[in-house]
């Protein structure tokens, strides 16, 4: 970067035209105008007062639980993981996790310092900063059960803690004070004494093993659950287990998982993803919702 340059200073690092399938765990997609990965927190508020406030923003965290269409991001991508990584218990007793720790390290770190509540977090290959937009959950858990207070910046750079209250909570839904994006959570925990969490991580690592496709490129759930009911069970009924779309097809082990066989692009996972809801509406009336989240352009949609 030189004297000239908007991003001169910062002491993150800058990228442009990076490929986003090198980041999320489709492992498909087109690329991102600017890719910044912050030094810290300080540095990520010294980068939003440099940008426009019109600059499209998306904040990227371990990529589980998104798609960048084939024409790109055309923007700014925010990777959290490997920058907001601090995790601490606090004065008052709360546990404070940054946005890019994963989720899989908050379950073991709860563990280790006899801390209930969530154990779930073990089987979401997501990170904090994911979690709480979407108001992640598994296993019966939910990451929002426990959060008194979430930390957010905004396109000034000015941080805010925000209480439980200012947030608008559902079923893999979180709405909060616009133009804000997350950098940490505040989690009142109960204590477990005697360390039955760690049994309780060890199951559900178990059950997840056994039930979904592990090892291969996908987002987890494609579909939200509709009420009363599982976007899985709706989709085997409807025979769609198997289907295939270039590389993309339904998982045989779970049928609300799309996995990449290894060539898939984001077009294929796409039409795939409107294939299955659309035979799902048909036969059954039931629209399902995604909860991957979808961005960018297709494939020669230009800037």
């Amino acid at each position: 970067m030189t004297m000239n340059d908007p991003y001169h200073g910062l002491r993150g690092e800058m990228r442009f035209d990076e490929p986003m399938s090198k980041h999320v765990s489709w492992r498909a997609g087109g690329t991102a105008d600017r890719y910044y990965v912050p030094a810290d927190i300080d540095d990520l508020a010294a980068l939003l007062r440099r940008l426009p406030q019109d600059e499209p923003l998306l904040w990227l965290g371990l990529g589980s639980n998104l798609l960048v269409r084939d024409g790109g991001f055309h923007g700014t991508v925010i990777a959290t993981h490997g920058a907001l990584t601090g995790m601490a218990r606090l004065d008052d007793g709360l546990l404070r996790v940054e946005a890019g720790v994963s989720c899989a390290r908050i379950a073991r770190y709860c563990y280790r310092e006899h801390l209930a509540g969530l154990e779930f977090l073990a089987g979401i290959p997501g990170d904090m900063g994911g979690a709480l937009a979407m108001n992640a959950g598994a296993f019966g858990g939910e990451t929002w059960t426990h959060v008194v207070a979430a930390e957010t910046i905004d396109r000034r750079g000015d941080i805010h803690l925000r209480t439980r209250e200012e947030f608008e909570i559902g079923y893999r839904h979180v709405r909060g004070p616009a133009g804000e994006g997350f950098v940490a959570a505040r989690f009142r925990l109960p204590e477990d004494p005697d360390r039955v969490g760690q049994t309780r991580v060890r199951e559900l690592l178990e059950k997840r093993n056994a039930s979904q496709p592990i090892g291969v490129f996908s987002c987890g759930s494609v579909f939200k659950n509709p009420p009363g009911d599982h976007a899985a069970r709706l989709i085997e009924s409807c025979g769609l287990k198997g289907l295939c779309i270039g590389g993309a097809c339904v998982s045989e082990k779970h049928a609300n998982f799309i996995v990449n066989t290894g060539h898939a692009t984001a077009t294929d996972i796409e039409t795939l993803i409107e294939r299955v809801r659309e035979r799902v509406r048909e036969r059954t009336g039931v629209i399902l919702e995604t909860e991957v989240r979808i961005v960018g352009e297709p494939a020669g949609g230009g800037a």
